[in-house]
């Protein structure tokens, strides 16, 4: 089955601060072919706050088995990490 180019994506990272978080996840993005496009992070009172947009050419995955794996590992490491197609976000973050 065709892949279709992975449209750019908002990926969020909440939880508890520990080490190898930002690893974890930039592993998974460039294994699957996933380009980082921007990152931003912030640590607050121990709780660690990360926000990617990433987009791919040459996807090895469907949005809905990406969006499974990256929840998967959040569950491992003990944070929540939730995909978003752009388009939504924008949609639900607008006034």
């Amino acid at each position: 089955m065709e892949q279709t180019p992975l449209k750019r994506t908002i990926v969020t990272v909440l939880g508890r601060d520990s080490v190898g978080i930002i690893a974890k996840v930039c592993t998974y993005m460039a294994n699957n072919n996933i380009n980082i496009l921007d990152i931003s992070q912030t640590i607050t009172g121990g709780y660690f706050n990360m926000m990617m947009i990433v987009e791919s050419d040459e996807v090895k995955k469907s949005f809905p088995d990406m969006s499974e794996e990256l929840k998967q590992i959040g569950e491992e490491i003990g944070v929540r990490i939730q995909a978003q197609r752009e388009e939504i976000f924008q949609m639900m973050h607008r006034i």
